[in-house]
């Protein structure tokens, strides 16, 4: 599941440009992880918005993939909880429910640094069934 995992995020323009990379995708889960660069920064140091709220999408994304097959987001919403710096940031998806053509599903995005992991972003987020495969 895994590899077929990679090669769905391979044939997305916007990931790739990033660097992410799926680590785990398995029935109910997907993780995304992402190298902090400058160009992710905002003026204070820390990751940009944009750049947790990515890794949030697609992890949850992932994550209703991995029990409804092909999909898209319908909606989700992120709360940030701290400032994420440090050289690493990794998304964790969970599927809470899901039917035959939706799915709602949480993440947490972690920062990690100096030998910590701090959670920095808390996501919800529905995800919906499309026709292709």
């Amino acid at each position: 599941m895994l590899e077929k995992g990679k090669e769905i995020l391979s044939q997305q323009p916007f990931s790739l440009l990033l660097g992410a990379n799926l680590e785990v995708f398995e029935t109910g889960f997907a993780e995304i992880s992402l190298k902090m660069r400058e160009e992710f920064k905002q003026n204070n140091g820390f990751a940009h918005g944009g750049i947790v709220s990515y890794l949030a999408d697609n992890c949850i994304t992932f994550a209703g993939a991995s029990v409804l097959g092909s999909c898209v987001t319908s909606e989700y919403k992120v709360n940030y909880v701290r400032p994420a710096v440090g050289d690493l940031l990794v998304a964790r998806s969970t599927v809470l429910y899901s039917g035959k053509h939706q799915s709602t599903c949480e993440c947490k995005v972690y920062s990690q640094g100096n030998g910590e992991e701090k959670l920095v972003a808390v996501s919800l987020g529905t995800i919906s069934k499309t026709g292709a495969l």
